[in-house]
């Protein structure tokens, strides 16, 4: 008589390590969301783009480089030069956040508009749950299984600006801003959703991605229904007025 054996199924787990292949799209969603208003004009001679424009390019360039080659150098069992880069990020991150800041400045062009609180909340979206994700990740670097989920998070942050203006200067018939960050949203949290069931059985770390949505969810109510209030609204205009573009 044949003793019957049982297989015991493993919870399906993300292959962190081949995050970098994956990220390496992330790069051609950038070449399509800003080809018809930054990449078309070196193109055509019309590129007359401030430095601060040329800042933020080369920062949060090299943080999606960061996010392709860190899992790679990882599956490479290249330890070392990954250590090496991540230092790199306490430098290159808090750069990127500068060229953030500056960029949308400049664009204020210290005009003090009646919904001008409201409209921070975009940048100040970014900016915030990058932060609170690299945090994370930093202060997790010695648990892989955190660490891995909150850089990935990050990154999933840099989809909404790029997939964001390929949907509404490329795809939609005319440009509409609140349609193609609704589809944009709708997308994105299919992902993380998606993310967060896979995960669903996973004992270490499965709580990164459902505080990357709760995040999403809070800003993305704010920026939909053009929320602000007097003390946010005094710092935009503190912000506004700052000498510093």
């Amino acid at each position: 008589m044949k003793a019957s054996t049982n297989k015991i199924k493993r919870p399906r787990k993300i292959q962190f390590e081949k995050s970098g292949y994956y990220f390496i799209g992330l790069l051609v969603l950038v070449l399509l969301g800003f080809w018809p208003s930054y990449f078309s004009k070196y193109m055509d001679g019309t590129a007359n783009f401030n430095m601060y424009f040329h800042f933020h390019a080369v920062m949060a360039s090299l943080w999606v480089v960061i996010l392709i080659t860190q899992p790679i150098l990882i599956r490479k069992k290249k330890l070392a030069i990954h250590r090496s880069i991540g230092k790199l990020s306490y430098i290159i991150l808090p750069l990127f956040f500068i060229s953030v800041i500056l960029l949308k400045h400049y664009r204020i062009g210290g005009q003090i508009t009646e919904n001008l609180g409201a409209s921070l909340w975009l940048q100040t979206k970014d900016v915030v749950i990058i932060g609170i994700m690299y945090s994370i990740a930093i202060r997790h670097r010695h648990n892989v299984q955190i660490h891995a989920r909150a850089m990935i998070a990050t990154g999933i942050v840099f989809i909404e600006p790029t997939l964001g203006r390929f949907i509404i200067l490329t795809i939609l018939p005319e440009p509409d801003f609140f349609l193609g960050l609704a589809i944009t949203v709708a997308i994105m949290y299919a992902l993380i959703v998606s993310l967060i069931f896979i995960e669903r059985k996973q004992k270490s770390g499965r709580w990164v991605f459902p505080t990357l949505l709760i995040l999403f969810i809070i800003f993305h109510y704010l920026i939909f229904f053009q929320i602000s209030f007097p003390l946010w609204d005094a710092f935009a205009k503190w912000f506004a007025l700052l000498p510093i573009t």
